[in-house]
């Protein structure tokens, strides 16, 4: 129980400041109205079309490209910083969970392979190009 209690306290004192920060706006905030207010707007400008029509989607595509390669790289990060440190591959390699740095360097590489096909394929299928 001496274990749990600070983050038990921690969440209780979160949960009423969430709480109280947001009676606290509602009571001393304005609560003017009007018919600018009640009107629909998107990014801050009034629709101009149906909400019916169709959307273009090669900003998604663009977005999700984004995405996809940010989080390779992402997954690159950690191994980097394991082979610079002494602490990283050669620890794994000493303690007998890896074979060689050769293979780890390898599974690196096929991974950046990997990312390039795909970018490649991306480029391929016009996904970059804005018309």
């Amino acid at each position: 129980m001496d274990a749990i209690l600070p983050v038990l306290l921690f969440v209780a004192i979160a949960a009423a400041v969430s709480v109280g920060l947001v009676v606290f706006a509602g009571l001393l905030g304005p609560n003017r109205s009007g018919a600018v207010k009640e009107m629909p707007y998107e990014s801050g400008m009034d629709p101009v079309h149906d909400t019916r029509r169709r959307f273009d989607v090669r900003f998604h595509l663009v977005a999700i490209t984004f995405l996809v390669f940010d989080v390779e790289l992402l997954f690159l990060y950690p191994w980097a910083v394991a082979s610079r440190s002494a602490a990283g591959v050669d620890a794994a390699v000493q303690g007998g969970l890896v074979s060689s740095r050769g293979l780890v360097f390898g599974g690196a590489m096929l991974f950046i392979a990997l990312v390039i096909v795909g970018f490649a394929y991306d480029w391929r299928k016009g996904v970059f190009r804005w018309r």
